[in-house]
């Protein structure tokens, strides 16, 4: 992993704060429906995406599911299995001038979760949709009580903070517009990835030499 991510630029712990009273909240189904018409409009523009928790839990997912069973095994084998299917619509991102970039924050030791999701995220990579991952000690200069949401950034036009509940499911999202909020964001997430580590290089080097994840039981 680079040595530094400067963040020095954004040296106020408040400049990232997200006002909800600006932004507009949506239902899950209503920011499904508003996010997939959003990013297909989007062309010659690349997105962005910022993750920082360290735990969700998946639903709907087979590959989840077999390691909630213990299979490690079979939960690879499942991720595997979405090659095709991601890279068909990566293609379609491509094709549109709209490349997709992600940015991991990761907290050592990893948790069961970001050691599963890596893996797939490694495979996302390798059908070209980037993602680079950057040490939580990088941001913490920015973090107060709370650590930094999550959010995407459609174009440089669209921006939204993603909620999750304490669980960790995906619950809902508040939607802004505003230029100047979406512009500083996009270029926070953008300087982030350029200080940060190659998924497939950090996967290769960490993860895979780390022993089976195991989800902790209710």
């Amino acid at each position: 992993m680079n040595k530094e991510t400067d963040v020095s630029t954004m040296n106020d712990p408040h400049v990232l704060d997200l006002d909800h009273s600006v932004g507009e909240r949506l239902p899950l189904d209503v920011y499904d429906a508003d996010f997939d018409r959003r990013d297909s409009e989007v062309t010659g523009r690349a997105s962005w995406k910022f993750e920082r928790l360290q735990h969700f839990r998946e639903l709907d997912n087979e590959s989840w599911d077999a390691l909630d069973r213990g299979d490690w095994d079979e939960s690879l084998r499942l991720l595997e299995g979405m090659r095709e299917g991601l890279a068909d619509a990566i293609r379609g991102e491509m094709s549109r001038g709209n490349p997709f970039h992600r940015v991991r924050v990761v907290a050592e030791p990893l948790t069961p979760y970001l050691q599963w999701e890596l893996h797939g995220l490694r495979l996302q990579a390798e059908c070209g949709r980037p993602t680079r991952v950057v040490r939580d000690e990088v941001i913490h200069p920015l973090e107060g009580e709370r650590p930094l949401p999550e959010v995407v950034v459609l174009g440089g036009r669209t921006l939204y903070e993603v909620v999750y509940t304490e669980e960790g499911l995906l619950d809902s999202a508040v939607r802004f517009t505003d230029p100047e909020v979406v512009q500083r964001w996009e270029a926070f997430i953008e300087q982030l990835y350029k200080g940060g580590e190659d998924v497939v290089s950090y996967t290769d080097r960490y993860v895979f030499r780390l022993p089976p994840p195991r989800l902790a039981v209710d």
